[in-house]
């Protein structure tokens, strides 16, 4: 499935301290660690993972490192960062240490997102049909209405399937105590997939040996959980459906992958220049004459899909995309309009969403979070800014936040001016303690084994199609930066291959 060139670094024999424990001197800093346990040993998970790196020789794990970034590199595996004088394209670190998920842990992960996800998607559709959940006044009407991804001309809009939510990228923190909380809630075009598969193969080529005993879930096959997805959402009225993925273009920050899922899933990568609609119909140009397209995997946010019914400028979208949509003429994914959900103001209330529509408890917890467009929860805030981390409803990728314990006085008084000014586009959580795990750093001046404990979140992948699949494990961002607590990459953060264990 995945073309690329095996590695293979010089061979090296075995170090004759395998049996030391090679987390001797390592710091836990007084945060929960994942792979290493209070007395410094190896959590059971990671035993056998600890085991193999300590029977390296000196120097062997490094090079390996060297090895993978190099291919990362030779592979084009980037990212964009926006306005960044330095260059656009760069590559996400990447540490050779996987981070290791227990399989009884992840069963309780994977039953928590699938819950959550069946209750967004039904809040998605009930906020553009009925309505029944803002009548009832579980979820305030003026929450949603006055949110920015709240979008009128999906009011009425029947997706195919009745699902609004295919692809979704929920990001999970574990706390000091161990506990794991959902942070957000990725709904529109979530992104960051194709560095979990990557990721995974670099791995595979650089420390083939790394694999040997430990029983892990492979994630190659989500290319094709997603086309099953695209696929099934033509509900039978095509016999063979043509489905593409729709891209802003090769400026877009997460353009390497748009083009390596549509190269995964054997399918066009189109520009809306590339379509067109003719006689109701979704129509893409080909050397051999237009050929229609009956699902687009769009890559592409709401506001620029169509000019037609969105923004009238923009030159992304494709004119008459949302009459044939609405006309069953074509699917999308996401549906339009996901966005009312992928709103931090509305992630406070899923927890009301799962008990309303479920009549469950939720399995995985939010962070608890107050809400500054309320007026107990902006009193709080504004009066403990210096503990709290304040983040803007509607950016994403650590734009726009405050990070308390870190900021001046002068920041948080200009802080406090912007929320009193607009307290609904704000929420604030605490400060949490964010769980580490060792990642590879400069060896020592004597040429030891240098390991370093840096702060993570993790992003599994759901695909509502056929049926539910939660991507085993999902992507391990890790704030590389000594003390940081932002692991976006935009903002200097790493990666890691996440196991989950069998």
């Amino acid at each position: 499935m995945f073309q690329t060139q095996s590695i293979n670094p010089d061979a090296s024999q075995p170090s004759s301290t395998a049996d030391q424990n090679i987390f001797e001197h390592y710091d836990l800093g007084g945060f929960f660690d994942e792979t290493v346990a209070e007395d410094r040993s190896p959590r059971p998970a990671s035993e056998r993972l600890c085991r193999r790196v300590a029977e390296l020789a000196p120097g062997d794990l490094a090079r390996r490192q060297a090895a993978a970034e190099t291919a990362m590199r030779r592979l084009g595996i980037t990212f964009s960062v926006y306005g960044d004088a330095r260059g656009k394209e760069r590559i996400i670190p990447f540490d050779i240490l996987p981070r290791v998920i227990t399989a009884e842990e992840w069963r309780t992960v994977e039953r928590g997102l699938k819950q959550r996800i069946e209750a967004l998607d039904r809040f998605i559709g009930d906020v553009y049909g009925d309505q029944r959940i803002l009548n009832d006044g579980v979820v305030p009407r003026s929450a949603v209405e006055s949110g920015e991804g709240l979008k009128k001309p999906c009011i009425g809009l029947k997706p195919p399937r009745d699902v609004w939510c295919h692809i979704t990228g929920t990001d999970l923190v574990r706390d000091g105590d161990g506990t794991l909380y959902v942070l957000e809630d990725n709904l529109r075009v979530p992104s960051g997939v194709s560095y979990v598969l990557q990721n995974r193969q670099l791995l595979k080529q650089t420390f083939p040996g790394l694999f040997s005993g430990n029983d892990i879930r492979p994630v190659d096959d989500y290319p094709w959980k997603l086309l099953d997805c695209l696929q099934w959402l033509c509900g039978g009225r095509v016999e063979n459906p043509v489905a593409a993925v729709l891209t802003p273009g090769i400026y877009n920050s997460a353009y390497f992958e748009h083009s390596f899922l549509a190269q995964q899933m054997g399918i066009p990568l189109v520009e809306g220049r590339d379509l067109m609609v003719r006689d109701g119909f979704v129509q893409m140009r080909t050397t051999r004459g237009p050929q229609r397209v009956d699902v687009l995997y769009r890559r592409v946010d709401d506001e620029f899909l169509d000019p037609a019914a969105f923004r009238k400028d923009s030159m992304l979208g494709v004119p008459g995309l949302m009459d044939a949509y609405r006309a069953g003429r074509v699917a999308l994914a996401n549906a339009p309009g996901t966005g009312v959900a992928d709103d931090k103001v509305i992630y406070t209330y899923v927890p009301d969403m799962i008990r309303y529509y479920l009549n469950e408890d939720p399995i995985l917890p939010n962070v608890p979070t107050h809400r500054c467009g309320d007026a107990d929860g902006l009193k709080h805030v504004l009066a403990n800014l210096e503990r709290m981390v304040v983040k803007p409803a509607n950016e994403s990728g650590g734009a726009g936040m405050l990070i308390g314990p870190a900021s001046t006085a002068a920041e948080r008084e200009e802080f406090a001016a912007k929320i009193k000014d607009d307290p609904r586009d704000y929420i604030a959580q605490p400060t949490l303690a964010l769980s580490r795990v060792p990642v590879l750093c400069e060896p020592t001046a004597d040429g030891e084994l240098n390991l370093a404990g840096r702060h993570v979140d993790l992003r599994p992948f759901i695909i509502r199609g056929p049926e539910t699949y939660v991507l085993p494990g999902g992507l391990t961002r890790v704030a590389l930066t000594p003390g940081s607590l932002i692991v976006n990459s935009s903002k200097g953060g790493g990666s890691k291959d996440t196991w989950v264990l069998s």
